[in-house]
């Protein structure tokens, strides 16, 4: 067996060559590369700070229950379900149904507002929420609609149905919300 594979290396050297034919030597260009890789192993690894061990990651499991929604959130004017990401990450995400109480209220709800957070995404469960995004303007989300906010983007809810429901996820699971004047 040995020496059909080294008859199927010979035969494969010269579609190597033929391939490689506008480069002046094979061996020069992949010994380049070698160094090149060996010296951007060595760069990187000095420029990239040790990062911690994050504690490791449990199964969250979350099943709908009635109960679970409670109105101890960031907005007066929602209920929460939390789905145990936060714990389950040890503060890397956290995700929740949020339920927006109606009828809306502008007066109530559309107070211009950051969140300082790295990623955030929100899901239109059921009904539609009406939005405002800076660089982005006015968006009617409805049910199946997705869409991310950029860290910091200014935003405000200005209205919504009577039977929201929206799954939001962020990262990190604590995070700071700055309200501004309108």
């Amino acid at each position: 067996m040995a020496k059909k594979k080294v008859a199927s290396r010979a035969a494969a050297q010269p579609a190597v060559k033929k391939k490689w034919s506008g480069h002046k030597t094979a061996a020069k260009s992949s010994a380049r590369k070698t160094i090149k890789s060996k010296a951007r192993g060595v760069a990187a690894a000095k420029s990239k700070p040790a990062r911690k061990a994050r504690p490791k990651q449990r199964i969250a499991i979350s099943h709908h229950r009635e109960e679970d929604f409670r109105a101890d959130g960031l907005r007066t004017y929602a209920k929460y379900r939390d789905l145990g990401i936060a714990d389950a990450t040890h503060g890397l995400a956290r995700a929740h149904v949020i339920r927006l109480q109606g009828p809306c209220n502008p007066a109530e709800v559309s107070k211009l507002h950051y969140h300082d957070v790295e990623f955030q995404m929100v899901y239109v469960l059921k009904g539609w929420v009406k939005t405002y995004m800076e660089g982005q303007g006015e968006t009617l989300m409805k049910e199946g609609s997705a869409w991310t906010q950029p860290p910091r983007i200014k935003h405000l809810i200005m209205d919504y149905s009577d039977d929201v429901e929206l799954l939001e996820v962020i990262l990190p699971a604590e995070f700071k919300t700055v309200e501004l004047a309108s």
